[in-house]
C-alpha cells in the first residue's frame, strides 16, 4: 500500500509558551507538547517530514553573540551559521521528545533531523530591498558603524532603535532533497527545512555558498511538500482556524476554502495579515497548484481532530 506522506510546518513561536520564561528547557517541553500530538498522526498511519520556524531561536543566538562580542571580543556568528545552529538544537528537541513519545506507544519508528540548505536566487528582488528585521536593537552610531564595517543594511524600527534588516527571498530548490526522499521511504520521520532552511546561493557550477537572509519556513516547507508529492500539507499556527475578518466585529471562521476562494481572499488583501496567516495562504496556494491534494491549517493541539473533519481549515483543490 502507497505511503501515506505529510509535510507538517509548526512555527518557532509555537516553542515560546511563555515570553517570560524562554529557557531551552521551557522551549523543550513546548515541542514535547507538539510532538505528542504529531505522534497521533504517526499512530493513526501517516509518514511525516516536519519542518518548523525558527525566528525566536535565531534572535537568541544572534544576540548572544552580539552581547559576547561587545564584552568579550568574541567573533559574531554568521546569519546562515546561526540559521544551522538553529535547525540544530530545535531538531534535537522535536527528535528526542518525538523519539520519546512514539517508544511510550510502542512505535518503533525512527527520527532524525536533517540539516537543510535551500538554494534561493541571488538575483531575487528581495536581495535589493531587505525588510526583515533581525538581531537586538542598536544605538544609530553602532547602526551606521556595522553597516559601514560589516556591510549590513540597517534601519530606524519604529522608535525603539535601529535593527539590522536581510533579505527573504523565495525558495528555489531543497538542496538534500534527495537524503530526505530516501528517508521517508526508509519509513524515517524526518525533520528539515529548519527556519526554511539554511539560505544558499549557487556561486557558478553547484559551487553553494550561505548568505545572509531568511527564507518563510511555510514556503520552505510548501516547496518541500511540491517536491516529494505529498499526500498532505498541514501547517500548525496559533489558531484553530482560519478565519476572515480577523480581529474584527465581523470575524468569520472557515472550515473549508477551494483553491479558487483562497486566491481570492488573499488577492483582496484586508483578511489574512502579512506578517502571519498570509505567507501560510500563499503557501499553500503554490502547493495545490502544483497538484497538491490537501492542506489544513489549525493549532497543534487540533491536528488530530482535524485529521478526522471534526476542526481547523481544510483548503482542497476546486
Amino acid at each position: 500500500m502507497k505511503k501515506q506522506v505529510a509535510v507538517i510546518a509548526i512555527g518557532g513561536n509555537s516553542l515560546i509558551k511563555d515570553k517570560k520564561n524562554v529557557s531551552v528547557e521551557s522551549q523543550y517541553e513546548a515541542a514535547k507538547e507538539t510532538t505528542y500530538h504529531i505522534a497521533d498522526m504517526i499512530e493513526s498511519g501517516w509518514d511525516v517530514a516536519i519542518g518548523h520556524g525558527n525566528g525566536p531561536q535565531v534572535g537568541f543566538i544572534l544576540r548572544r553573540s552580539e552581547i559576547a562580542h561587545k564584552t568579550d571580543g568574541m567573533h559574531e556568528v554568521p546569519l546562515d551559521v546561526c540559521g544551522a545552529d538553529s535547525q540544530g538544537a530545535i531538531g534535537y528537541a522535536l527528535q528526542q521528545t518525538l523519539q520519546n513519545e512514539l517508544y511510550r506507544r510502542g512505535i518503533r519508528k525512527p527520527v532524525a533531523t536533517v540539516i537543510t540548505q535551500v538554494l534561493v536566487d541571488k538575483n531575487d528582488t528581495a536581495f535589493k530591498n531587505p525588510s526583515k528585521p533581525i538581531g537586538g536593537f542598536m544605538e544609530e552610531p553602532e547602526a551606521k558603524q556595522k553597516e559601514k564595517d560589516l556591510g549590513w543594511n540597517v534601519v530606524e524600527d519604529a522608535g525603539r532603535g535601529w535593527r539590522r534588516v536581510v533579505a527573504s527571498p523565495i525558495p528555489q530548490e531543497v538542496v538534500e532533497l534527495d537524503a530526505v526522499k530516501d528517508l521517508i521511504e526508509a519509513g524515517v520521520i524526518v525533520i528539515t527545512v529548519g527556519g526554511g532552511g539554511i539560505p544558499v546561493i549557487d556561486k557558478g557550477d553547484h559551487e553553494f555558498v550561505g548568505t545572509a537572509a531568511v527564507i518563510d519556513k511555510d514556503y520552505a516547507s510548501s516547496l518541500l511538500a511540491r517536491a516529494i508529492d505529498a499526500d498532505l500539507f498541514l501547517i500548525s499556527t496559533a489558531v484553530e482556524k482560519v478565519a476572515l475578518n480577523f480581529g474584527k466585529p465581523d470575524q468569520k471562521d472557515i472550515d473549508h476554502l477551494t483553491l479558487s476562494e483562497a486566491k481570492k481572499y488573499l488577492a483582496d488583501g484586508t483578511h489574512f495579515a502579512k506578517g502571519s496567516m498570509a505567507p501560510k495562504m500563499q503557501a499553500i496556494i503554490w502547493y495545490l497548484e502544483a497538484g497538491g491534494k490537501k492542506a489544513i491549517i489549525t493549532n497543534p493541539e487540533n491536528i488530530g481532530r482535524a485529521l478526522r473533519g471534526e476542526t481547523g481549515t481544510v483548503i482542497e483543490p476546486d
